[in-house]
């Protein structure tokens, strides 16, 4: 039974409303002695149902509260006028909700745990709009930004930043395609002069060379169409199930802090408005001014750029570009089905592939892990170190149900590459939620002529690439050698093998596939990639074919590479030890795979000269970072050179690499971390974030006007590694590869010995 009462407590605090037994229950007013006044419904002694809560700074609650917390829908005014207006969890905004902050910015949309999360729109006090994704409370994935003067951004986002694939729509009408990163123009990109005919996003990517279904050509985000994205305000009505929370915990005699929501974050709107802020500062401005008025609409520029500053602009046709865009698009069909692989597996049956090579390694995975760890055997490389099962997709006593169709799995030689997994420091968990996760895998196209398919994990760690029964054959009677030789070589670039496994699908088509190391995923951006054979013939790229993502070849290279004394001997080394290891496996088309990233040049005193030309060059940092003789000095001014601390920088093994940091000659043969203006400090280590500087060599004649190159020498980071190991010796490459050398600076090294061709 209920009665009306009032209670006063010794602490001054005051109660008056229904009692149950000798606990507040039904309707009530308590009063704190600092102030604080709740007036709504109470159950049990808690505040529990509707009600109102009043701070002595002025804040106040009124909507649903559950067990003494602001938990379900309320509004809720802070101290400095900023107002919320939806859902709470646990004294937390979480739900949808949408606020006025006390500048008068608005943002309606998701909440996660008192941040933006999901999809929102948030409007600036000085009239600019952003529509799309959030998370952690910053701008992040697909969305919209719209500035007052008439500008718009539609693209990719990350931590607050304009980062990936976008469109930017000048208020005069001009058009940017092209890539960000943190905020800056950064990589390839088509301007459209205001005037052009509008682009659509399909030719502006067949354009650059972006597939739709690639997952590099859009980072961060998966499509630029924002339709599903428009934030829709949810019903109002709500059930008592959808009610959420507010904090205010009966203590002891029942008292509950006046403190308690405001300390939880509720009125600080300042520090929330500051903290959006300063996550884009990029992000809030536009480009305003960037669009140049061009009398002729039918020329269109390709630009490029490195973060921010523009290095090279070419003068292009518009119309011959569209129709060169349209002729691609039809024939990729074409030349599609002319791969082996590809032309087999197409749609769903491309799909139930990725399934089944799933649910085989998370069971291969799952099995081989319990096994106590022990040395690798002999038997472990045999003709019978297999694992196969059957995967009805009715499940059966050892396997799950699935949604894909009958196959039977084959893992071979699992104990070896559990050890090589275990060698390159991988987690079995993590790699297995890499590549099995409820994320899955994306099908990529093939950057090669081999006709494969190529998946890639959700997290971009790890490559998956389907074998010819052949390259199968070379991998299996290496693997005793490669094992042996990544177990001695903890630096070695030759590429990093996880697990190879075999899927049988019904009529008898067998897929073989092996599971690799993604050597790109960087915590930079890739500018350039190179497939470097020390082969002059067929080994160029025609340029009306060269676009964002294009692997080029060793006639494209036209940087020579200047590098630290110490880690240039280290790379050297490593490379005469990994190449003498494929000579004697009789493997020999094997390519270097060469990644840069330049850093945003700056001008420099006109062109570098050749390091040895001045015999009285003195050795000075502060001059052109040349000793006397010709080795290159740190700092640069694209990045810094700094003893290396394990605690400053990330030091978890990636999938391509591993191995100790590197020491450097700049350093006094310290072991070196880099420092990367805007994006952090990085481990140097062989192959992964090797500072060097690139001296553009200019060609001798020059047949392409239109194309300018602004800058002659940049500070670069390179990624490499040693790819294409599956082909063993043909008498038919002997003409193809007479001598394979990479040449860095001034120095040549000889990447497979002129010996090798004798002898054959």
């Amino acid at each position: 039974s209920c009665r009306l009462n009032e209670k006063a407590f010794p602490n001054g605090d005051l109660y008056v409303g229904d009692f149950k037994e000798i606990l507040p229950h039904g309707k009530g007013k308590y009063t704190w002695s600092d102030g604080t006044v709740y007036d709504g419904d109470w159950e049990a002694g808690k505040m529990a149902g509707k009600g109102l809560l009043i701070w002595p700074s002025g804040a106040k609650y009124n909507g649903d509260i559950s067990g003494g917390y602001l938990h379900g829908f309320g509004a809720f005014t802070a101290s400095d006028g900023s107002i919320y207006e939806g859902h709470w969890r646990m004294n937390i905004r979480h739900g949808y909700g949408k606020k006025q902050y006390s500048n008068s910015d608005i943002y309606e949309g998701e909440w996660k745990e008192g941040e933006h999360e999901g999809k929102g729109i948030y409007i600036w006090n000085n009239g600019n709009k952003y529509t799309g994704n959030w998370k952690r409370g910053k701008m992040h994935g697909r969305g919209v930004m719209e500035w007052i003067n008439g500008d718009h951004y539609n693209g990719c986002w990350f931590n607050g930043f304009r980062h990936g694939n976008g469109i930017y729509q000048y208020a005069d009408g001009g058009y940017y395609f092209g890539t960000w990163t943190r905020g800056l123009k950064d990589g390839k990109g088509l301007f459209y002069p205001a005037g052009s005919k509008r682009p659509s996003l399909k030719k502006c990517c067949t354009s650059l060379g972006y597939d739709n279904d690639h997952k590099t050509a859009l980072p961060q985000c998966s499509s630029l169409h924002l339709e599903e994205d428009i934030v829709k305000k949810p019903s109002i009505k709500r059930s008592l199930s959808e009610k959420i929370s507010v904090s205010g915990v009966l203590k002891g005699s029942g008292r509950m802090s006046s403190k308690t929501a405001e300390s939880s974050g509720l009125s600080d709107s300042g520090r929330e408005f500051v903290h959006h802020n300063s996550s884009g500062t990029f992000s809030f401005d536009s480009d305003a001014g960037q669009s140049e008025l061009q009398e002729n609409t039918a020329v269109i520029y390709e630009r490029e750029y490195m973060q921010g500053v523009m290095i090279k602009e070419r003068i292009r046709d518009y119309n011959k570009l569209s129709k060169k865009a349209e002729k691609k698009t039809k024939f990729h069909a074409k030349e599609t089905q002319k791969s082996s692989c590809v032309g087999i597996f197409k749609g769903h049956n491309s799909y139930h592939l990725m399934l089944n090579l799933q649910l085989g390694i998370r069971y291969t995975v799952g099995k081989i892990t319990p096994v106590p760890k022990r040395e690798v055997r002999a038997a472990d490389f045999g003709d019978r170190a297999r694992i196969t099962m059957f995967f009805p997709k009715k499940g059966s006593q050892f396997t799950p149900p699935h949604k894909s169709i009958d196959f039977y799995w084959k893992d071979y030689c699992p104990m070896v590459f559990r050890h090589l997994r275990e060698l390159f420091k991988l987690d079995a968990a993590e790699y297995m939620m890499s590549i099995c996760g409820d994320d899955g895998l994306t099908e990529i196209s093939s950057p090669g002529k081999s006709g494969s398919l190529f998946y890639l994990s959700h997290d971009d760690k790890f490559v998956i690439k389907t074998l010819k029964k052949s390259e199968l054959k070379v991998l299996l009677k290496m693997l005793p050698k490669y094992h042996n030789h990544v177990k001695e070589h903890e630096n070695t670039l030759i590429t990093k093998f996880f697990g190879l496994h075999r899927i049988t699908l019904p009529e008898r088509r067998k897929v073989r596939f092996v599971v690799m190391g993604n050597m790109f995923c960087t915590e930079l951006r890739i500018h350039r990639r190179y497939d470097l054979k020390g082969s002059t013939h067929g080994r160029i790229t025609d340029k009306d074919k060269i676009h964002e993502n294009t692997t080029l070849k060793d006639l494209d290279l036209s940087y020579e590479f200047h590098m630290d004394k110490s880690l240039r001997e280290f790379l050297f080394d490593q490379i005469a030890d990994d190449c003498a290891f494929l000579k004697s496996q009789q493997i020999i088309d094997y390519s270097l795979l060469l990644g840069l990233h330049f850093r945003a040049p700056e001008p420099l005193d006109g062109l570098v000269e050749p390091p040895n030309i001045s015999p009285n060059m003195q050795s000075s940092p502060a001059g052109q970072g040349l000793t006397a003789d010709g080795e290159v000095l740190f700092p640069s001014k694209g990045f810094v050179l700094l003893a290396h601390e394990p605690s400053s920088v990330n030091t978890d093994p990636g999938p391509h690499i591993r191995g100790r940091a590197l020491r450097a000659f700049s350093l006094g043969n310290q072991e070196v971390d880099i420092l990367v203006p805007g994006t952090g400090r990085l481990r140097v280590q062989l192959g992964v974030n090797m500072p060097a500087r690139a001296n553009h060599k200019l060609p001798q004649d020059e047949s392409d006007s239109a194309e300018v190159e602004l800058f002659e020498v940049y500070d670069v980071i390179l990624y490499m590694g040693i790819i294409d190991i599956l082909q063993e010796y043909n008498a038919k490459k002997k003409a193809e590869h007479a001598y394979k050398s990479v040449k860095f600076g001034h120095t040549t090294i000889s990447v497979v010995e002129p010996e090798l061709y004798a002898n054959r």
